[in-house]
């Protein structure tokens, strides 16, 4: 786990070597984004998805990040629905999950162009 000025100095490095857009996975709160932000004068990416470490919107644009990433977060969140659903049937018996999933319909609508 590098320190603070560490990253910074690396992201700065990527910058004067020509980068377009400059990320550091794992920041640990919204001050070291805001540092990092203030440090630098390509546009920051943050990866959200680690537990605990992931701020909202609004909070990582008022730091000055200019780029939000996904990364595997919306494949997991798929993933905690299923294993839910699945869990709800073989240890309940019951079908609630279906209350909160979209319908086929629903899908349907949302793949249209």
């Amino acid at each position: 786990a590098p320190s603070l000025e560490a990253i910074i100095h690396r992201l700065q490095a990527f910058e004067e070597a020509g980068a377009d857009v400059l990320f550091a996975p794992g920041l640990p709160d919204l001050d070291s984004v805001r540092a990092v932000c203030a440090a630098v004068s390509k546009p920051f990416n943050f990866m959200v998805g680690i537990k605990g470490k992931s701020f909202s919107v609004s909070e990582l644009a008022a730091a000055g990040v200019k780029r939000v990433s996904l990364a595997t977060s919306l494949y997991r969140a798929a993933m905690t629905g299923l294993l839910d659903a699945a869990r709800e049937v073989k240890e309940d018996g019951q079908f609630s999950f279906l209350d909160r999933s979209l319908t086929t319909g629903d899908i349907i609508d949302l793949m249209r162009i």
